[in-house]
Parts: C-alpha cells; sequence; structure tokens
C-alpha cells in the first residue's frame, strides 16, 4: 500500500501501509489516507456522533449505538501503571530524534467515520491487492454520492490511502477497507477487514493478515472521535505512526510490516505501546488538548502502521469539520515526554 495501508484502509509499502501521510508543516496535521467509500445507492452513510462514554468498552458512536469491543479488550486497557519497556523507548526516540508529536487530522483531514442503518444493504467489493488476506464481501458500504472516504471528495478518484470505514447500527459490525475507489463495476479496494465491535477484538482475524491497517488492526478503534472528545473523555487507546517498524509484533497487533530504510536506524514492533509520562505537566494546555493528554497517559497509543518522513510521530482521529484550532497544541508535546510500555 504505498506506505502503511489503513482501510478504513491505508496504503502499505510491504503487506500493510503506512497509516500516516505527510502532514502539512504548519496549521492543523496533514492528512493521513482516505477512507474509502463504499456501496450501492442504499441508505446515505452519516458521520456517528459520540454517545456518552465510560469504562472500557462503553464509549460508542452515538447514532450507531456501538460499544467498543469488549471491556477487557486491548484498546480499552488502562496502561498507567504499566512497567515500561526502556529498550523500546530508547528505539523510538533514536528513530524519530528530537522531534514533537504531530497530530495527523482536523478540519477537512483525517479518516472518515461512516454510520450505516441496520437497512443498509449489503453491496460486492472487489480486492485488487491483498485478496487472501481480505474477509470476503459483501459490505454494507453506503452509497457512492454519500460515503465519505480518506483523502477525497470524490470517492470515484482516489491516490491516497483512501480508507473507508463503515459501521452497522443494530448489528454493530465494522467494515473497513484500504485504497477504497468506486468503479464503473462497483467498489475496489487494496483489502478489507470485517470486525464484530460486540466483542473482544483478539482472535477476530488469522494471526499473519493484514487489515486495513498494517499492524493487522481495527482503524477504527485507534480514532479519537469529536464527539467523544466534546463529551469530556477518550476512553481508549489511539493509533499512532513511525517511519519504519521492526520486522516483528508484539500484542495487540498480528501482522508485522517491518521495513527501514533509514540508515543505522530501526524501528519498535508493530503493535508497541506509548504513553505519555505521568510527570508530564499538561496544566498549561487548553481544555481540550488535555483531554487527549489524559487519555495518552491512562490508555496510550498504539503502533498501527509505517508512514511519514524520517523524523515524525503521527496520532490519527476523525475527519471532522468541527475540529477546533486548539488541537494544534499537542504539536508541542516532545516524543521525548513518551514511554514505550511492556506488552
Amino acid at each position: 500500500m504505498g506506505g502503511v495501508r489503513t482501510v478504513l484502509i491505508v496504503a502499505a509499502a510491504s503487506l500493510l501501509g503506512c497509516g500516516g501521510s505527510s502532514p502539512a508543516s504548519s496549521g492543523q496535521a496533514g492528512k493521513s489516507g482516505s477512507a474509502g467509500a463504499a456501496g450501492s445507492s442504499g441508505a446515505a452513510g452519516s458521520t456517528g456522533t459520540a454517545g456518552s462514554t465510560g469504562a472500557g468498552g462503553s464509549g460508542f458512536v452515538g447514532s450507531s449505538g456501538c460499544g467498543l469491543f469488549s471491556g477487557d479488550d486491548p484498546w480499552n486497557a488502562d496502561v498507567s501503571g504499566a512497567p515500561v519497556d526502556a529498550a523500546n523507548t530508547a528505539v523510538i526516540n533514536t528513530l524519530v530524534g528530537a522531534v514533537n508529536i504531530h497530530p495527523d487530522f482536523g478540519a477537512g483531514f483525517g479518516i472518515p467515520i461512516n454510520v450505516v442503518p441496520a437497512s443498509q444493504p449489503a453491496v460486492p467489493v472487489v480486492f485488487d491487492q491483498y485478496p487472501d488476506e481480505s474477509d470476503p464481501g459483501p459490505y454494507p458500504f453506503p452509497g457512492v454520492s454519500v460515503a465519505r472516504v480518506e483523502g477525497t471528495a470524490d470517492p470515484t478518484s482516489c491516490s491516497g490511502d483512501c480508507h473507508l470505514l463503515a459501521v452497522q447500527q443494530g448489528s454493530c459490525q465494522l467494515y473497513e477497507g484500504y485504497a477504497c475507489q468506486y468503479d464503473s463495476d462497483g467498489w475496489h479496494c487494496g483489502n478489507g477487514a470485517h470486525w464484530d465491535l460486540t466483542k473482544k477484538s483478539i482472535g477476530q482475524r488469522p494471526v499473519g493478515w493484514t487489515s486495513a491497517d498494517a499492524a493487522g488492526l481495527s482503524i477504527y478503534a485507534g480514532l479519537a472521535r469529536y464527539e467523544e472528545v466534546m463529551a469530556g473523555e477518550i476512553t481508549h487507546a489511539l493509533r499512532y505512526t513511525l517511519p519504519c517498524s521492526a520486522n516483528s509484533t508484539v500484542t495487540p497487533a498480528t501482522h508485522a510490516a517491518g521495513h527501514c530504510s533509514l540508515a543505522g536506524k530501526s524501528g519498535p514492533p508493530m503493535g508497541t505501546r506509548v504513553r505519555l509520562k505521568a510527570s508530564f505537566d499538561i496544566s498549561g494546555f487548553a481544555p481540550i488538548p488535555q483531554i487527549f493528554l489524559k487519555a495518552f497517559k491512562k490508555y496510550g497509543l498504539i503502533l498501527a502502521d509505517n508512514g511519514g518522513s524520517s523524523s515524525t510521530f503521527f496520532f490519527q482521529s476523525e475527519d471532522s469539520p468541527n475540529w477546533p484550532d486548539t488541537i494544534n497544541d499537542l504539536k508541542n508535546v516532545p516524543v521525548s515526554a513518551f514511554e514505550a510500555v511492556q506488552p
């Protein structure tokens, strides 16, 4: 996939590409890929709104009414007390150097979320790149006229990661695609993954398979949604990307996409979790950035893909026109303020 894939789908250089794309040097974070939109006409897809949040597994997109996997899922784990992984902390700092983190989302870019009704017709999807590691269709993608795909306003033309995410009401089934585009014969994606949000994510798909994300994970699970932030709390880990990773994995990742062309450098395993150090002072940040920083300390971030230049640490969230400019304050947080934790 061009870098790493997410589909949601992200283009990947190997089996899984890089989740993050080059961020803007100023203003809000640069785009990461595009979510593939889907489907035949059917009911229009809409951007979900987050409902109330709470303990792990209880945060949900309001219009879907779906939780985020089970309460004991790794995405919902409190890692504030987990032991430090000093070795991978050093690997990450050596890899990216003295840089700050970069929010790879904002008003008009990020990874869109489509919420479709239980009655949404399922349509065929052709998987052009990794059919052997894709969950077969049909998928209940929204109609092409309303589907929101990452990186484009026109689902019939997309040259980026082009991720497409669809959460179905009632059944709480999640469908993610990478490199998605609507052609004359219907939806085409590089690959696709189907997740049941009512169950634990671990074990749902074969170990060694890629997903819309390079690490074999759900992309949707690692996105902060505008509405949950407005509700005052993020109750799960977020996804982040680095320039490269090792050819290995740690839980919860199930797929490696190791490649590193940076001379004399290496990356951590896919799935490496980092958290913001408890000692990092967040009192000077605006309220919305503080919501992210508190989540970084409690739930951390999970390495999901490769992407960006040689000195970048991107983290992703939902594409929403409502993100305020204050999210840019997060660009003032150094990577050295994070530490890897034992898986």
